[in-house]
Parts: C-alpha cells; structure tokens; sequence
C-alpha cells in the first residue's frame, strides 16, 4: 500500500508571540519538534516543513506535508509532535496531494 499525503497547519500559542513570555519548557519543546521533523525528513516521511516569517503576527503559521498509511495515524502522528502534544502549538490536520514538485 503506498503512503497517502498529508498536511497539518501549526498555530503558535497566541501569548508566544511576545518573545519575552517563552519559557525554557516551550524553547525544549520546539527545539524536540524541530529535530523530530529534520530526522523524519531524513527518512522520507516529511515531505516539507516550514513556516511564515511573520514574527509577532497572530496570521503566521507553520506546515509539515507528510506521508502516512492512513487518516488515522496521520492524527496521531500530528499529536504527537512535540509542540502540539505540550500545548505550545496547535495544530489542524488535511489530507494533501502535492500536485507538483521541484527537483531543486
């Protein structure tokens, strides 16, 4: 069976906006995120991953196209994303289709 895509939309904790109210808890759990996707980058499960630069704007969100078996362990996957599973981000998942891809 091959892996359906997926995407899931991050949203950062509304009081994050304001650099002075990040914690070292909230910094540990974006830094464990982070090292999540880049090592399931690697694998080939994360397609992308990103985010606006939209420092302080409640607008700016974040992204992460994925492949995954099935709706059900795409949630779950999305869950258990370090920053979504502490409260630091939420999240909202969509089944995607990359329609196209550059090579570069």
């Amino acid at each position: 069976m091959e892996a359906k895509q997926f995407i899931y939309v991050l949203k950062l904790r509304q009081d994050l906006l304001k650099d002075e109210n990040w914690t070292k808890f909230d910094e540990k759990k974006v830094e464990e995120h982070f090292i999540r996707l880049k090592r399931d980058t690697e694998a080939g499960k994360v397609i992308l991953a990103g985010r606006t630069l939209t420092d302080e704007n409640p607008e700016g969100f974040g992204i992460v196209i994925f492949r995954e078996d099935s709706i059900e362990k795409a949630r779950e996957y999305m869950q258990e994303d370090p920053s979504v599973k502490s409260g630091v981000m939420t999240a909202t998942l969509y089944p995607y289709k990359v329609a196209l891809q550059s090579k570069n």
